[in-house]
Formats: C-alpha cells, structure tokens, sequence
C-alpha cells in the first residue's frame, strides 16, 4: 500500500500545498518563498528518498517565520499521516552526518509523541535568506505535529554547513526509521 498524502494549509499568513511519498526517490518540487528552506527541504527529501512537493506562499515581505513555521506544521502532518498506525515500522533510528567541518546527530523516535531537543549554535543571524533561529523552531513544529521525537545536535564553523548536515540526517534518520520490517506495532503498549 502507497505511503503518500498531501495535505493544505491556508492561514491570513501562509498558503500551503505539500505532497509526500515516504517510498519515492528523491524527487522534489520546492518553492516556500524562503530560498535556503527551500535549499534544505531539497536535500531533505534527496537523502530521505521521498518525493517531496511544497508549494507555499507566505507574508515574507514581514519575515521568514510564518511560512518556516506553517511548513513544518503541515509537512509534519503529512508525515503523520502517510506513516499511519505504524505497524511494522522500526519505529526508532538515528544518523550522524558530516558535512566539511560540521557533524549533525539526529536521533528519531516515531512514537506517537511530540518531544524535540536540539543542541545547535548558529553563528550569524542568518543563512541567505533563512534566519538561523528558525532552523531550530521548524524542527519544533514538524515533531509536534508528526507526533515524533526527534534529539538533534550539530557542531561546526560554517552555519550553512551545520544546517545543512542537520537537514540530512533528520532525513537519513526518518527514512531508516520508517523502513517496515515485521508486522508487529513496536511498542508494548500495541499501539502508538
């Protein structure tokens, strides 16, 4: 069975259409207005092996935050959706990314919870047009609302590399942690 949805958005601040295959194969269309999201959602999906279809339009004449934040929430329930009740998954996986002189660690439990830790320390206020505060509160609002956890560090010099090694370890880590490999829900409860 297809592990693909697409889901809308519409708020006064944003507009936003996403597609998604947990299955594909990397293929991508992206256009959030925010060029280094866009960036990043690309790799994402290139690393992840999702087909990823984003198309948002959103109030980033006032600044990044509305549509950074209104993608993460809905690519977050998409994700939610096209994992569904979870049987068979791994459930829990991680990735350890390096990226010149960055290296990104990102731990990932699908659990049915929304918990997100994050140990970064951007050095400008900005990567193009993307402020690096935002990087961390996209993550925030994708766990919340997949219902994941999601423990996230990355270290280095160059604030482009750090985030873009997070990028594709949060990707590398959903992708094996997605991967079905029995029939049981895992978890001692029976359900997540």
């Amino acid at each position: 069975m297809p592990r693909e949805s697409s889901k809308k958005r519409k708020t006064s601040e944003t507009e936003i259409d996403i597609s998604l295959n947990l299955d594909g194969k990397g293929q991508y269309t992206v256009e959030t207005g925010v060029d280094f999201l866009d960036h990043m959602l690309e790799s994402f999906a290139r690393h992840g092996f999702f087909d990823l279809e984003i198309r948002a339009q959103g109030d980033v004449e006032v600044d990044d935050h509305h549509t950074v934040e209104d993608v993460g929430i809905l690519l977050g329930e998409v994700f939610k959706e096209v994992v569904g009740d979870k049987k068979g998954i791994k459930r829990i996986a991680h990735s350890i990314v390096p990226m010149d002189e960055a290296l990104a660690t990102v731990a990932v439990d699908i659990s049915g919870r929304s918990y997100c830790i994050m140990d970064m320390n951007f050095h400008k206020p900005q990567v193009g047009d993307l402020s690096t505060e935002n990087v961390e509160h996209f993550l925030e609002s994708f766990a919340h609302s997949a219902h994941i956890n999601i423990n996230a560090r990355v270290e280095g010099e160059n604030d482009h590399h750090q985030i873009e090694a997070l990028f594709k370890a949060l990707a590398r880590a959903l992708k094996d942690a997605v991967q079905v490999e029995h029939d049981q829900i895992p978890s001692t409860k029976g359900v997540l």
